[in-house]
């Protein structure tokens, strides 16, 4: 098993915490971390053997079981949240007794937000990062083109990637997004999310969606909502630090997982990749999953956004970690020329920044001028704290 980024975050949540929740998409590696962390009792609410452990009784089942449990698809049996707030506060110095698997359910963190509050720490696992994987793949590009679910980016040949992503995808629509919204279409599902593949890295306009799939722009934010809190899309919001200027305030969207985003537009292999004009947009999403998540883990609280003026002005990503905010600019190719960062060069100027990186598939780190730096793509994935980020 590879190591995850997130064990020793894992780790003291449940030192801090009587009970941890870890959220992210179907198949991301949750209950084999979850398996290694915490040994003890593991229940799968969607294994009717399992769940009858529990339905029949729950607060009399939750009082006799042995703790540390592991409680896996936690999303399927609403009533555990109340339940467990009552005995989690009987003892709230008991820290570690229960450890909540859930997965693609946006009521999941209502539910706990609801009854849980102060009580658990909650987690997002995302699928491979690639410092995850350096050791056995030291290739970034196989990483960017096959995504980071393990089932895909360890499958051992094209045939078998593109077969998974296929079945994955397929099931997802069928058991999730059916299941959550019953009067959304597969077709509508497919067009939908067809269009957010070429769309991948561009303001959107829902509207406009809306115009194209004959629905209303509520409809359409309604849809995007929903793959949203199923980890399938990321709307990474505009940073707007001056009234005076005139903005884009459209959110860009992002498919998250770079594999999946390749399958959904029909490039089979590497080379299909690097002949596509999708190229950029690629790597750019992948870049900023891989980034977001590695701040996330490093930082609480750290906040993504995007940068773009109508003047055309543009960062890719700013990160705000507490009074540092760090603009990245990311470039599909292995040699940089000098415009390449000019917006970072004027957002450091303005003070919008603390420090600006242009991040890139070469191998040389050299700097560019004050606190403005050329960064490996590689490098910047595999460094070992956030200190590469604040300077």
């Amino acid at each position: 098993m590879l190591p995850r980024a997130a064990h020793p975050i894992l780790e003291a949540l449940l030192r801090q915490f009587p009970a941890v929740l870890v959220l992210g998409p179907r198949q991301c590696g949750k209950t084999t971390l979850a398996k290694t962390l915490q040994p003890g009792l593991y229940l799968d609410l969607e294994l009717p053997s399992d769940r009858q452990v529990l339905a029949a009784d729950l607060e009399f089942a939750l009082r006799r079981l042995e703790t540390p449990v592991v409680i896996d698809e936690a999303q399927t049996l609403p009533e555990l949240f109340p339940a467990l707030r009552a005995l989690i506060d009987e003892d709230r110095r008991r820290c570690g007794r229960f450890l909540l698997l859930g997965s693609v359910n946006p009521a999941l963190v209502a539910a706990v937000s609801e009854s849980l509050a102060g009580r658990v720490g909650i987690l997002e696992l995302t699928p491979f990062l690639y410092n995850e994987v350096v050791s056995t793949q030291p290739d970034l590009e196989t990483l960017w083109f096959r995504g980071g679910f393990p089932d895909a980016f360890l499958a051992p040949d094209q045939t078998s990637w593109k077969r998974w992503q296929e079945f994955f995808f397929r099931t997802f629509v069928e058991r999730d997004l059916l299941t959550s919204l019953p009067a959304l279409t597969p077709q509508k599902i497919y067009q939908l999310v067809a269009m957010l593949a070429h769309l991948q890295g561009s303001p959107l306009n829902s509207s406009n969606l809306g115009r194209a799939l004959g629905a209303s722009y509520h409809t359409v934010e309604r849809w995007l909502e929903l793959l949203e809190a199923h980890f399938l899309v990321r709307r990474l919001r505009p940073y707007l630090p001056n009234l005076g200027k005139r903005y884009v305030k459209a959110p860009k969207c992002y498919l998250r997982d770079s594999g999946i985003l390749h399958h959904l537009l029909g490039l089979d292999d590497p080379r299909g990749l690097y002949l596509s004009p999708q190229r950029g947009a690629s790597f750019e999403g992948a870049m900023i999953e891989q980034v977001i998540a590695l701040a996330s883990l490093g930082h609480t609280g750290c906040r993504p956004w995007y940068y773009r003026t109508h003047a055309g002005a543009e960062l890719d990503l700013v990160l705000e970690l507490g009074p540092v905010r760090v603009g990245l600019e990311f470039k599909c190719a292995e040699a940089l020329v000098r415009g390449d960062w000019t917006s970072l060069r004027a957002a450091l100027a303005e003070g919008l920044i603390t420090r600006g990186l242009v991040v890139y598939l070469g191998t040389r780190r050299f700097e560019l001028g004050p606190q403005l730096e050329a960064l490996p793509a590689a490098q910047l994935l595999t460094a070992p704290d956030l200190s590469i980020l604040r300077g």
